[in-house]
């Protein structure tokens, strides 16, 4: 997998990027992020990417010019299966998108920054919006930054133990079940005796109860139950 990443501050994911899952995942071959300044776009020797309102709103927007010249390059070079924009009115990211954006071969992420990009970029280029919750960021870097971790760690091989992420919450609807490691006893705090028994069948069970009751009393509305149940 190919991310490209269109942003005006390509330092920010110095930390994301270079750690962790996604740098094994970089190390491995299996996924590819290359960062691209928008700024080199810019056609005015200040380097600007960004112009008032029309109309008079407060607040600054990313221009079209230097985007869409961005995007254009990218796509003159290769096919893109999604062009991705993070803005909070975007549809919300859950475990089933990540899934399906997974098995992509090449997708761009653009990040937005002060009132958001110019619309026209949003009519004409932009084939999908994400958001990853119900609140503003003062810009896309760090949101990007999860949806490649969501997305990356999904990949084959990526994981050392592939079937890890097959447990994770919301993968099959549920939220996780409680996990434990030794010791089996830490003063007097035990460890559930199904766990310790090797009886594969009544651990299965256990965990599918377990993640049940969570999910009914943490996140109800995954069980289509309302959130006052």
């Amino acid at each position: 997998m190919r991310i490209d990443i269109l942003t005006i501050f390509p330092e920010m994911f110095q930390g994301p990027f270079t750690e962790s899952i996604i740098k094994r995942a970089v190390a491995k071959e299996l996924a590819e992020i290359h960062l691209h300044n928008i700024r080199d776009f810019a056609t005015n020797r200040h380097r600007n990417v960004d112009d008032y309102v029309y109309g008079g709103s407060a607040g600054m927007v990313m221009m079209v010019q230097p985007i869409a010249d961005c995007i254009d390059k990218l796509k003159s070079e290769r096919k893109y299966d999604e062009i991705i924009f993070l803005t909070p009115d975007g549809e919300l990211l859950n475990q089933r998108l990540a899934n399906r954006l997974s098995l992509n071969g090449n997708l761009i992420f653009l990040c937005g920054h002060y009132k958001g990009i110019d619309e026209r970029i949003r009519e004409h280029y932009i084939t999908l919006e994400i958001s990853i919750g119900d609140y503003v960021l003062s810009g896309g870097e760090l949101a990007a930054a999860v949806l490649a971790d969501s997305i990356i760690r999904l990949i084959p091989g990526v994981l050392s133990d592939e079937t890890s992420a097959l447990s994770d919450s919301f993968q099959d609807g549920l939220l996780s079940p409680p996990v434990y490691t030794r010791p089996a006893d830490y003063k007097g705090w035990k460890v559930p005796e199904v766990l310790l028994s090797g009886n594969e069948k009544e651990i299965v069970h256990w965990n599918y109860l377990k993640s049940l009751e969570r999910t009914r009393q943490r996140r109800p509305g995954l069980l289509g139950e309302s959130e006052d149940h």
